[in-house]
């Protein structure tokens, strides 16, 4: 049974995001002075930089002059880049207990949109995995209620806003590919993430809390968002849209939340574990219904046509 390389990026995506997800924290709390979390943003689109250059490198540094092509790309990058800046201004008024578990089930949104209008269609069991992983990604996602409260319900209207822009972004990953390629996504993504950087920074009132130290650290964590970034739109281009997301959703809160543990001995709460355990099934179903699937018609496709002898 060959493993097929959508489900290798599948599996190297929650592994970046995850082990950026748990050390994306310590610029802001573990350096003095703290490196600001907008900051962060900004710092992150200059690392996409170098992963731009190889995908593009990779296509002879030739773009689709169409506005289809274009289209599609800015639409992926403003809808991945805008949701992150609306992450940073939501969690300013409203709860993140409530704002991450509202968010983290983006990938419903992906997965209703392919299943309705890509046709995408999967087996009983990965379907199965599919049904566990939105409640896995739900209970990794849930978080202790802080002593903060919320200002007004304007932050509930973004993070709904959020919700769609996060969904719809895969969905548009999937549905481009007859339009313009996954180098050429990438491309944009990284011009649309840089030009919203101006905005990351108003948001911060400036430079203000920024060092080298902060820079040089941020660099490198975000770096492993950069690079999983590339590899998930490989990963939605090669593979069945409503497997990719909700693997990679799933799998990634897990990797951050073990890495966290050995970290910062940080114990996960009962449902956080509970949500390890469902994401656990989820993925097992849907990575071994598909490969075995793929694995079948593999040798069905290689089995000669034997001519029939004739009987008389």
């Amino acid at each position: 049974m060959r493993f097929p390389r959508w489900l290798l990026w599948s599996l190297a995506v929650p592994l970046l995001w995850g082990l950026w997800g748990a050390l994306t924290e310590i610029p802001e709390k573990w350096l003095d002075p703290p490196f600001p979390p907008t900051l962060g943003y900004a710092v992150w689109s200059l690392t996409m930089l170098p992963f731009c250059f190889i995908a593009l490198s990779k296509i002879g540094w030739r773009l689709t002059p169409s506005a289809r092509a274009i289209g599609y790309g800015c639409a992926v990058g403003f809808s991945g880049a805008a949701g992150q800046l609306l992450l940073f201004w939501v969690l300013r008024d409203g709860p993140a207990y409530l704002i991450f578990p509202i968010i983290c089930l983006s990938p419903a949104v992906t997965i209703v949109l392919s299943f309705v209008l890509l046709k995408e269609r999967t087996y009983p069991m990965a379907l199965t995995g599919i049904l566990l992983s939105l409640p896995a990604i739900l209970l990794l996602a849930i978080q202790e209620p802080t002593t903060a409260s919320a200002h007004g319900y304007f932050w509930l209207v973004l993070t709904i806003a959020i919700f769609l822009m996060w969904g719809l972004q895969a969905y548009f990953m999937k549905s481009s590919a007859n339009a313009i390629s996954s180098e050429e996504l990438f491309f944009y993504m990284t011009v649309t993430g840089i030009a919203l950087s101006p905005f990351a920074i108003a948001m911060n009132g400036g430079f203000q809390g920024s060092s080298i130290k902060g820079v040089g650290w941020t660099a490198i964590i975000q770096t492993l968002n950069a690079a999983g970034c590339l590899l998930f739109v490989y990963a939605v281009r090669e593979g069945k849209a409503i497997i990719v997301v909700p693997t990679v959703n799933g799998l990634f809160p897990l990797v951050t939340i073990v890495v966290s543990l050995l970290i910062y001995r940080k114990l996960p709460g009962g449902y956080n574990l509970a949500g390890i355990l469902l994401a656990l099934i989820a993925v097992l179903l849907m990575a071994f219904d598909e490969v075995r699937h793929t694995s079948d018609v593999r040798v069905e496709s290689s089995t000669p046509n034997l001519p029939v002898k004739a009987v008389d």
